[in-house]
């Protein structure tokens, strides 16, 4: 059985770790490449860095942060953020990025996944999808969370798999920062979809609700941020819980 994911994410403005609630409220918590280092020591298995006001200000991710975070950190990290085209993304990997998240730019030019997937290879492409419930309904948020377009998420899902991505990024806007859970009726509707692998993000805060999402969804990672930011619970923490509990994840800590 494959072991399960924990994967921290920073979202980055301005060079500086930031969280906030429902994409808003934003505060400054440390350093990227300092927190990355600690929490790749402290076991996480993947390390996601987004950019997350490049696409509102219209500019591109940072590559100095990229190379900086490739020298010092040791597991594998996906940016994105402000991703456009495919000159963008041949320069983040280059840089030392092993994956690139697109979401804005994959909404508005589709052909962009399928072309990056052919060029670099899909394991190298993760489509994130921001998601909020309006009437009953998923709808897919771009701009960091700010801008509603008419897409139907679980349409959209299906269609950046055929295009060519390797994984989702699936986050719920209405879980994202508040703790209260991962919102499970979601990632199991997108499992029971798609074929490629999803990672859960929204609403981790505690352990528990880590076991909840992998014992019933088929997730192959959780992204997390304000539970690790915040001290609440530590990596091996939480993948000490989940192995006592007979989640498979990858016990390799303090390296």
């Amino acid at each position: 059985m494959l072991t399960k994911r924990i994967i921290p994410c920073l979202d980055v403005k301005n060079g500086k770790v930031v969280k906030g609630i429902n994409f808003q409220n934003v505060k400054e918590v440390g350093n990227p490449v300092v927190l990355g280092g600690k929490y790749a020591q402290m076991g996480a298995d993947e390390l996601v860095f987004l950019d997350i006001t490049a696409t509102q200000e219209a500019r591109d991710t940072a590559v100095n942060l990229i190379r900086d975070v490739a020298e010092n950190v040791f597991i594998p990290f996906t940016i994105g953020g402000g991703i456009r085209s495919i000159g963008e993304i041949k320069r983040l990997l280059e840089a030392g990025a092993d994956k690139v998240s697109i979401n804005s730019a994959a909404v508005l030019n589709p052909a962009l996944i399928s072309e990056a997937s052919r060029k670099f290879g899909s394991q190298c492409i993760v489509v994130a999808v921001d998601v909020k419930r309006i009437a009953d309904k998923w709808k897919v948020f771009i701009s960091g969370g700010t801008r509603e377009t008419d897409l139907d998420a679980m349409k959209w899902i299906q269609k950046v798999e055929k295009l060519g991505a390797g994984e989702i990024l699936l986050t719920s806007m209405d879980r994202d920062g508040t703790s209260s859970g991962f919102d499970i009726d979601l990632y199991k509707q997108v499992n029971e979809m798609v074929d490629i692998p999803v990672i859960a993000s929204g609403g981790g805060g505690a352990k528990e609700h880590f076991l909840e999402l992998f014992e019933r969804t088929d997730v192959s990672g959780a992204l997390a941020a304000s539970i690790f930011h915040y001290g609440n619970l530590t990596i091996r923490q939480l993948k000490d819980f989940l192995d006592g509990n007979n989640v498979p994840v990858r016990k390799e800590v303090d390296r």
